[in-house]
């Protein structure tokens, strides 16, 4: 299945060559491109795509952008595509409300990869940054590293974050645990207190640097 993007970046040779290489993959069909976080807005509502791409610095600024395009009903995933490797721009990229976030430069393959992920709900950072980006988001807190951050959720609990990590939505993991998707909002404000994370993708990260420990 084709996975529909809008993307904005104010660089016209690249986002002319973005589009290109997405649309060139079979994967991805970019239905419009724009120049500044006004025309992402407007563009994610006129298309409703799958998945909006966003520069972090583009004119009127991707953070802007992305919690516009989070507040949306039905909101698609949304990826940040950018050259900042600051780790305070991916925590606060991904309490806006991204899904995601990736540095320019990687290849092809790696970029389509990383979007392939994210447009199912899986939480991705580019490697090198996730470690930056837990140690900002803790703040002294235990060291996620090690499995005592996760000693404190009950079996529903990390039944539910596991599957937060696979990138389930909250109705799917409702599905499949037999629950009510109210249930599962109400699990999931304690795995989030528990963990010290700010959103869900804060939560899969800190699990998968747990779990694989």
């Amino acid at each position: 299945m084709t996975t529909t993007i809008v993307l904005a970046d104010d660089h016209p040779i690249f986002r002319d060559g973005l589009r290109k290489t997405l649309d060139d993959s079979g994967e991805f069909k970019v239905l419009a491109a724009g120049c500044d976080a006004e025309e992402a807005v407007r563009l994610t509502r006129e298309h409703r795509p799958d998945l909006v791409i966003l520069d972090l610095s583009m004119p009127g600024g991707g953070l802007g952008a992305t919690r516009q395009i989070a507040a949306l009903g039905d909101a698609p995933r949304i990826a940040i595509l950018t050259v900042s490797e600051d780790s305070n721009d991916v925590a606060d990229a991904l309490e806006a409300g991204a899904t995601g976030y990736i540095l320019k430069g990687v290849t092809a393959s790696a970029l389509t990869k990383s979007l392939r992920s994210i447009a199912k709900g899986e939480g991705f950072v580019s490697p090198g940054l996730a470690s930056r980006v837990l140690l900002a988001i803790q703040k002294g807190n235990t060291p996620t590293g090690d499995r005592g951050v996760l000693g404190d959720l009950t079996h529903r609990e990390e039944e539910i974050l596991r599957r937060v990590a696979k990138g389930l939505s909250n109705k799917e993991i409702a599905a499949e645990l037999s629950i009510q998707e109210k249930t599962v909002k109400h699990y999931m404000t304690s795995i989030l207190s528990k963990l010290h994370a700010r959103n869900r993708v804060e939560a899969a990260l800190i699990a998968h640097e747990a779990w694989k420990s």
